[in-house]
């Protein structure tokens, strides 16, 4: 597998950038960057720069930032560790699906790579973690199937619950509280205007969602 010679720092802003341009086909502008890793702009534009001089990102001023081929491969095996690790603490250890993002933060960077192809073989080399996010294969391909966050479902629209946002440990206790899980069918019912709520009908109970918690769904529309 090849190598990078990363530090936490640099791990979590690659990650960071990847997660942030996943989907869009689009550079991530700094500002997004700085609110996601909740560090002063300044910071942001100073590791950007060191990035760009070791050739793991692009950036062009006022442009947002992209990631080079090798920034790419250097973000993905972060992911696959972390992605890994929260199986793990899943699956093996018992814990909820809540609690194992700030672990599983915290453990990619100090796990080796012995010990993750250890995991993954345990595991059974799984293709999503407990949240629906796909993992990064040991030479790093992934499969970024097409979803839809609910939030921007029009009403009336079916679909299947595939992924959700695994960040904010009390926004996964309140989906826990309210039976949502992954695999749900789905059908938007209705939304109320200037940024009401969204009602949903989830495996056939009716459910009311704010725009944060339906964003955090995402869907894979039926035909």
């Amino acid at each position: 597998m090849e190598e990078t010679l990363t530090t936490p720092a640099v791990e979590n802003y690659l990650k960071t950038i990847y997660l942030l341009g996943t989907g869009t086909g689009l550079p991530v502008p700094t500002s997004k960057i700085a609110e996601r890793l909740a560090v002063a702009p300044a910071s942001v534009t100073e590791m950007v720069q060191r990035l760009a001089r070791d050739g793991l990102v692009r950036h062009v001023r006022y442009g947002g930032v992209s990631l080079t081929g090798s920034g790419r491969r250097a973000a993905l095996r972060v992911v696959r560790r972390h992605r890994l690790l929260e199986t793990f603490l899943v699956d093996e250890l018992g814990m909820g699906w809540g609690q194992v993002h700030d672990e599983a933060e915290t453990l990619e960077h100090a796990v080796s790579d012995i010990l993750l192809e250890a995991i993954a073989a345990k595991l059974g080399n799984p293709e999503r973690d407990p949240h629906g996010d796909p993992i990064p294969s040991a030479d790093l391909t992934i499969d970024e199937a097409e979803t839809v966050s609910l939030d921007r479902l029009p009403v009336g629209t079916r679909g299947r619950l595939v992924r959700i946002l695994d960040a904010d440990a009390d926004l996964l206790a309140y989906l826990d509280r309210l039976g949502i899980s992954l695999g749900d069918e789905i059908e938007t019912l209705s939304l109320e205007p200037f940024g009401g709520p969204f009602t949903v009908s989830i495996d056939g109970r009716k459910r009311s969602l704010g725009r944060l918690a339906a964003a955090a769904l995402s869907v894979e529309p039926q035909p």
